[in-house]
């Protein structure tokens, strides 16, 4: 059988934040919210997204920031408030699931390996799911170390090939299991957990309901710890 090992990854599109930048700015405010590493983001590209889109200045964490933004000529504040929408400029959804610009992360893993189910057969570590009839299960990367909390289990869903497919069982450290409702998918299959312009888009809504943390304590979490890259 073949496997990945690879972690989850939190990918960025160039398109999404151009846009969500200008339309965040456009709303109102003079300062943008870079905090945690620009929500998980990466504070050095969505710094020259919002300020080539007009904002004034960017709130950071640390003294480091501030110096190392303005050696790229970017003012970087420690101590002013935030102003503009940072649902807007990440692309966020509300509590209803509404997105009002697109995500600019999209937090993807891959298929491990998949495995025939029969109903009755459990799955996972505490047998928290057992499958109501026979079924493809699929394991992926990414779990609560990546900030997949481990109360999805059981309550949340995926993007599988443009379709929505629960997550089964409980979450593990690295890992989860997807249900793949009787079809199956090649090994590296991507696997989509939030964001994107497909099914998974607005699903962040879903997990703060789910845990209890809000979008912004999510997205941050997963951006900080899964491997991050862009794409167009």
């Amino acid at each position: 059988m073949t496997s990945s090992s690879a972690l989850p990854r939190a990918i960025m599109s160039r398109s999404a934040l151009a846009a969500c930048a200008a339309a965040a700015v456009e709303a109102g405010g003079r300062t943008a919210d870079l905090r945690r590493d620009a929500w998980g983001h990466g504070v050095l590209a969505v710094a020259h997204a919002v300020t080539a889109a007009g904002a004034s200045s960017v709130l950071v964490d640390r003294p480091t920031e501030v110096e190392a933004l303005r050696l790229e000529g970017i003012d970087a504040v420690l101590d002013e408030q935030a102003d503009i929408d940072a649902d807007l400029l990440y692309g966020l959804p509300d509590g209803d699931g509404v997105l009002r610009t697109p995500p600019v992360m999209r937090l993807a893993g891959r298929v491990m390996s998949t495995k025939r189910l029969k109903a009755g057969d459990a799955v996972s570590y505490g047998y928290t799911h057992r499958a109501e009839r026979d079924t493809v299960a699929a394991l992926v990367t990414g779990g609560y170390a990546q900030g997949i909390v481990r109360a999805l289990g059981n309550q949340a869903h995926v993007e599988v090939e443009g379709r929505e497919r629960p997550i089964i069982g409980r979450v593990a450290m690295d890992v989860c299991v997807v249900d793949l409702e009787g079809e199956d998918v090649p090994v590296d299959t991507e696997v989509t957990y939030f964001g994107g312009r497909g099914a998974a888009g607005p699903a962040l809504a879903r997990w703060s309901a789910v845990t209890g943390l809000t979008v912004a304590e999510l997205v941050a979490v997963a951006g900080l710890h899964a491997e991050r890259g862009w794409e167009a």
